[in-house]
């Protein structure tokens, strides 16, 4: 009787994103050599500075979470043919929203958090749609019409701030919300050791990611969101309605970087400030890039990126490496992460090698068990 065949080893988008978080941070220990520091200490604070604490735990979870939100509505327009580079406008504008009705509304603080979440998603969701109206019905591209939303809601923000949401001090930024208006709760406070920017932005996330998931993978709208993108023309030969899915998508995208919005504005800041385009609707491109457009490979990716934001700090304090030190191994990840074609041309002429091998002692042991 002859042995089972050995399953082919593949490369896959695990190994993809491995190869190229170690090819980014071998960049980023280079550069921290020629500063002549040692990357191996500093790595150890970068990490220690995100981790060693629950607190930091804490803060380091609170910025996942707005990468979270924002790589996965990134993740999801790329799985439906669109590129949504406008995650930073609606961040702001979802942010501005739910900031209006959190100090426009007086009631309790559980459904205050439900009405300025629902507010915020509505919001972003607008803000997608106008991009995706354009796109359907009059072919321009998402990323032009997305690139001129996000400086709308950027001049927006920096005339209705200073206009009716003005702080006590600053023209700069707004008013400060109290904590029963924000998205932050004793118990999670209390849960992380006092964290000041720990909120419920997290669970969220969290249900988005299984939410969307959910969808793609498993309900009709999900196949026929996915068909559109594969091939436009074959899906409405099929007849899915591309336009509206294509509309739709994008006020699904725009929703969750709302969202994200309210988990930073409402949540991790608890201020908006003028003139500054939130640069997390850029961060979130990588995050949706390294987790392969997966809702999945999002969380890891982006609690990833969130202990290279929220350790960074603590490394330049207590070394000579400069902060934007993980900005360059943030920028080197995307980039390699972007050739992904080369890592699979790489890890496919191993695993082919590898097979082979696999295959001749393969052969030889059926032989000498035929043989006997």
């Amino acid at each position: 009787m002859s042995a089972k065949k050995n399953k082919e080893l593949k490369s896959n988008n695990f190994i993809i994103a491995i190869s190229a978080v170690v090819l980014g941070l071998i960049a980023g220990a280079i550069l921290i050599l020629i500063i002549g520091e040692n990357p191996f200490a500093s790595f150890r604070y970068l990490v220690r500075g995100a981790l060693m604490s629950v607190r930091r735990t804490g803060t380091t979870l609170a910025i996942t979470t707005t990468l979270m939100l924002v790589g996965l509505s990134i993740a999801f327009a790329f799985k439906t043919g669109l590129f949504n580079i406008g995650a930073s406008g609606q961040i702001l504008a979802g942010g501005l929203a739910a900031t209006t009705v959190a100090f426009a509304v007086d009631i309790p603080h559980v459904p205050l958090i439900f009405l300025i979440l629902l507010t915020g998603f509505i919001a972003g969701a607008i803000w997608g749609l106008i991009p995706g109206l354009l796109k359907a019905f009059f072919n321009v591209h998402e990323v032009v019409s997305t690139i001129m939303m996000n400086w709308i809601a950027y001049w927006v923000v920096f005339y209705f701030v200073p206009a009716f949401l003005k702080g006590p001090s600053l023209e700069t930024e707004s008013a400060g919300l109290p904590f029963e208006k924000t998205l932050r709760v004793s118990w999670l406070t209390e849960l992380f050791d006092g964290s000041n920017y720990i909120n419920v932005g997290l669970i969220v996330a969290i249900i988005a990611v299984i939410v969307i998931k959910f969808i793609m993978d498993k309900t009709t709208l999900g196949f026929e969101l996915k068909a559109v993108g594969y091939n436009r023309y074959g899906a409405e030969y099929a007849g899915i309605r591309v336009n509206r899915s294509v509309v739709l998508s994008m006020m699904i995208a725009g929703g969750l970087a709302g969202l994200a919005g309210v988990a930073y504005y409402c949540g991790y800041s608890g201020k908006i400030q003028i003139g500054i385009l939130p640069t997390q609707g850029f961060d979130g491109i990588a995050v949706a890039l390294l987790g392969a457009s997966s809702p999945v490979g999002v969380v890891f990716s982006s609690f990833f990126f969130g202990i290279l934001q929220a350790g960074k700090g603590f490394m330049s304090g207590n070394t000579l490496v400069p902060p934007e030190i993980a900005d360059t191994i943030i920028a080197v990840i995307i980039y390699f992460t972007a050739t992904s074609v080369m890592f699979k041309n790489f890890w496919d002429k191993r695993f082919k090698k590898i097979n082979e091998k696999r295959n001749i002692v393969q052969k030889d042991s059926n032989s000498i068990e035929e043989d006997n």
